[in-house]
């Protein structure tokens, strides 16, 4: 067969790859009657396509975005931090109050990042950063929340 070590080398080489080749291609699996059906693969859309069609549905709908509950409990944690532990029973909200508290902080997180969008848009990039939200409260000055 091979009369030096170096082509016996490399005729066990040969041997064992042609071995994993042909494993490797017989062992993909065959469907047969009888086989449970696979749920064909959900669609894969381009990157930005399904971040796009979001934006605009929740552009054509009014309802809050932030859930009622978790707003509700950060409210009375920020009010308890800031005006003390009630003496008998603590601070009671009326639910209006919650909800008026929550279309403002939504009115205001949106327009925030939309004017953070127009800085990132102005630095020829597409993607927010810190410093985009950073400069769109900067330039909005005490009024526009800064304060």
């Amino acid at each position: 067969m091979a009369r030096n070590p170096a082509s016996a080398r490399l005729t066990k080489r040969r041997l064992t790859t042609s071995k994993k080749t042909l494993r490797s291609s017989s062992s993909t699996p065959r469907s047969r009657p009888g086989d449970p059906i696979r749920p064909a693969r959900s669609r894969r859309y381009h990157p930005g396509t399904v971040a796009l069609r979001e934006i605009r549905q929740y552009q054509k709908t009014t309802h809050l975005l932030l859930r009622k509950l978790p707003f509700s409990r950060v409210v009375r944690e920020i009010a308890l931090e800031v005006l003390g532990p009630s003496p008998e029973i603590g601070y009671r909200w009326q639910s209006t109050a919650i909800m008026a508290l929550q279309e403002a902080a939504e009115a205001y997180l949106v327009h925030l990042f939309e004017d953070a969008n127009l800085c990132a848009i102005h630095a020829k990039r597409v993607t927010i950063m810190q410093k985009d939200i950073q400069l769109a409260r900067r330039i909005r000055g005490v009024w526009g929340g800064l304060g």
